[in-house]
Order: C-alpha cells, then structure tokens, then sequence
C-alpha cells in the first residue's frame, strides 16, 4: 500500500514527464516545478522533513576536498548530482569556446573536402565524425554544429540534407554510448557509481561501436542510392569554401584545440590522477575563459545554463521518488519477475530502457533508473557494473528511435526545420526504429555473452 508522501512523488513526477514530452513549455521550466512542488508538497507538508530537502539539495557536498579530489574513492551520488552539473557546464563552456575559434566548421569542411565533396561518402565519414566527437563532447553540441555544417554543404551540392541528419543524430547516440563524457545519461551513471573514463570505454565502448558498425551498414545502404541520385555534380569542387576559412583567429583556434586535448587526457587519465570530473569541468571553463580574454564574459553566457537548470530540477524530482522509497518497490518488483536471474534481468532493463528512451527524454529517465539499479544490485548474482553498461547502452541507442528520445534529436531536427527541412516523425522513425532495433539487439547478444 503506497502512502501518502509516495503518490504526491509519483503524481508530481509523472506530470513532469508528461509535459517534458508535450514539448508544449521549455524542459527546464517543467523540471523547476517539479522540483518546487516536490520541495513544497513531499518533503515539507507530507512528510514534515526538512532535513530530507538539505539531503537531496546536497550543497555541504561541493565544500568537501574528497568531492574535487577523491582519489581511488567512490563519491556518493544522492540527490542533486553535482558531478553530473558541474562537469557539463565546463565542458559546455570549453565547446563554446572552440566553436568560436571555428574549430567545428573547419572539421566539418576538412572532411567535405578530403571525400571530393561526394554525397555518399559525406554521409559515411560525417557519421563516423559524429560518432567520434560524441565520445568526447556532449552530443547535443555535436549536432548543433554537424546539422548546419550538413545543410550548408547540402546546399552547395544539391543533395537532400535529411538522410544524413538522421544518419548523425543515430551515430552521435550510439558513439556517445562508448565513454562515460559522451552521452548526458553515462555522466549520471558514471558519476553516480564512481566509474571512470575507462571502465566505461572498455565495458560499453566495444558494444557501442560494434553497434556503430552495423548502424553505418544499415543507413549507407539505405540512402546511398537516394544521396547519389539527388546531387548535381555539374559545380566545380573549386567553388566550395575552404577549412582554412572558417579559421578567424589562429592563434585561438590553435589554443582551444591544445585545451581539447588537455581535457581529454585530463578524462582518460583522471582514475589514476585521483581527480573528479567535476574538477576537470571546472578547468576546462576556467582555461578557455583565459584563452578567450575579452571575449570570456560573451563564450560563458552563449552556454546553454538552462539545461544545467533541467538537470538539476530533474534530480530533485527523481530524489523525491528516491526519499519516499518508490524507486527501491520498483526495483524489488524487477528483482521478483526476473527471480535474481542475471540472463533475464539483462534484457528487462536494456528494452525497457530502450523502449521507454524512445518515448521520453533519455536523460530524465537514466536519471530515474540510477537507484533502481542501486538497490537491484543488492540482490545476490546482480553484478552492478553490469547493470550500469545495461542502462547506458539502452537509454543512449533506444533514444534514437524517435525526434524527442533524446537531446541531440531534439537540436538535430529543430535546426533541419528551422533551415527549411522539417523532418517528420514518420519519417524520422521509419529509417531510425529499424536501426534502433539491429542496434540493441546486438547490444543484448554481446552482454549476454560477456557478462553472463
């Protein structure tokens, strides 16, 4: 029997998935609410406990050295993840940063020109760009960037730039899957757990990019003949503009990429340096903002802090569910239909995660299911490291299945319409359920066999 406090939870949160879905107010103004009526309604008028909102807000955590610095430690995760908010902010930053430098449209360009500026080819190597950069960047900005890049040289071609840019949104998903900075769900899961740069390269990367390899398969021949058939070729490759004039300032393109590259290093080293995300979040901004000089102020605030107001509202929400005890019924409930059975509680959670990534924002949910997995691995034979690569390989490639299922569809297919090339939902799905499909059902073969 659920009590009072834990329908309020549910009722508060189930409104706000409902409205992040409707699309109809901005997502973080819908988390906000729901973050308010949670502080309001569940934690002080239902159960009269303020000290479950200074548990759940977790401020007296971001004063801590172990918090910055924990070493070979685990970081506790409840409540607000600030690992999770604080690392994408400076990594927001940091990519603001080298688009400014023009670091992305010269990529972009240098790739167009290196394929003899053909259609096909665009589509294959723009794919694996932007599975690529998803491992490293936050696929949003990946897209942002790659979507106007495309319909720029889908212009000058003459080809239909929709077939690549559902074909980059799916490889910007299943790319991000492989580490643990590439997809907003594997920061939650990874920061959550402790897990490391590594652990997630290792254990999800060889999965996400066998995926990658039979999604590449899947769309080429797909629309090769339609890419092929809608250019004109009759323009000289002459008249095309080159990488080098995207470059505005060198010395800055130059200096923002040498930061790329610290981060980076900073990310695949930081379980042996002892250093947390957060921390390296904080000195990707801080060394861009002093790259930048003047222009620092203008590169900070063309972040996109709304999200990072998404997040946080969000895992307020979700923390409700979590001090209320709703999410350890739900995992216990997972844990009597599968009987314990690591072969069954595999594809329970990789298709739910998948199917229900495909309806809702993927980062609400991975969110949702990070205590779920916490109190199923309570459960003997229920390895939490395989629960996690589970998760994340489900709500990073099920979110592909339609335009909402994740945050660089979302970019992906706004800036297509805003540029003239809506993109519907039939169409969209009709290419991206049936690679979503190959896609997780490799994903549930290769962690059967690997972990069972």
């Amino acid at each position: 029997m659920l009590g009072l406090s834990q329908i309020l939870a549910i009722i508060i949160f189930a409104m706000m998935f409902i409205a992040i879905v409707s699309g109809k107010v901005p997502r973080w103004v819908t988390a906000v609410i729901g973050a308010a009526l949670t502080i309001i309604i569940v934690f002080l008028a239902a159960m009269k406990s303020p000290a479950s909102v200074i548990s759940v807000l977790n401020l007296e955590q971001l004063t801590q050295y172990r918090f910055w610095v924990p070493g070979h430690e685990t970081i506790e995760s409840h409540g607000v993840n600030w690992q999770t908010i604080i690392f994408i902010g400076g990594m927001m930053v940091m990519v603001e940063g080298m688009a400014e430098a023009g670091f992305f449209r010269w990529l972009c360009l240098l790739v167009a020109r290196m394929v003899n500026y053909r259609a096909v080819p665009i589509l294959v190597t723009f794919m694996l760009l932007s599975g690529f950069l998803s491992m490293f960047i936050d696929s949003i900005t990946v897209l942002l960037f790659l979507t106007t890049v495309t319909i720029e040289l889908a212009r000058m071609l003459k080809f239909d730039p929709v077939p690549v840019i559902i074909a980059e949104i799916f490889a910007s998903n299943t790319g991000g899957a492989a580490t643990m900075s590439g997809d907003p769900p594997n920061i939650i899961i990874g920061t959550a757990f402790g897990f490391t740069f590594t652990d997630f390269a290792v254990n999800t990367g060889p999965i996400a990019w066998a995926g990658m390899l039979v999604t590449l398969a899947f769309f080429y021949l797909v629309f090769r003949k339609k890419l092929a058939a809608s250019q004109d070729n009759s323009s000289a490759t002459n008249q095309y503009p080159s990488p080098s004039e995207a470059i505005t300032n060198p010395w800055l393109f130059k200096t923002n990429v040498a930061i790329f590259i610290i981060v980076v290093l900073l990310l695949v080293t930081h379980a042996e340096t002892g250093m947390s995300v957060a921390l390296i979040g904080v000195i990707a901004a801080v060394l861009t903002s002093l790259a930048a000089t003047r222009q620092a102020f203008h590169i900070i605030s063309r972040a996109d802090w709304r999200t990072l107001l998404f997040f946080i509202g969000l895992f307020v929400t979700v923390g409700g569910l979590e001090e209320t005890g709703v999410l350890k019924m739900v995992a216990e409930y997972i844990g009597e239909v599968s009987g314990g059975d690591i072969k069954l509680v595999i594809p329970i959670i990789l298709w739910v995660s998948a199917f229900s990534s495909a309806i809702v924002d993927n980062i609400p949910f991975a969110a949702t299911m990070v205590p779920v997995i916490s109190q199923l691995a309570l459960l003997p034979g229920l390895e939490l490291r395989t629960l996690s690569w589970t998760l994340a390989l489900g709500t990073d490639i099920g979110g592909n299945a339609t335009p909402i299922g994740a945050s660089a569809n979302v970019v992906g297919t706004a800036i297509a319409e805003r540029e003239g090339y809506a993109i519907s939902w039939g169409r969209f799905m009709k290419y991206a359920v049936p690679a979503m499909f190959l896609t997780v059902g490799l994903s549930h073969l290769l962690l059967i066999l690997r972990y069972t």
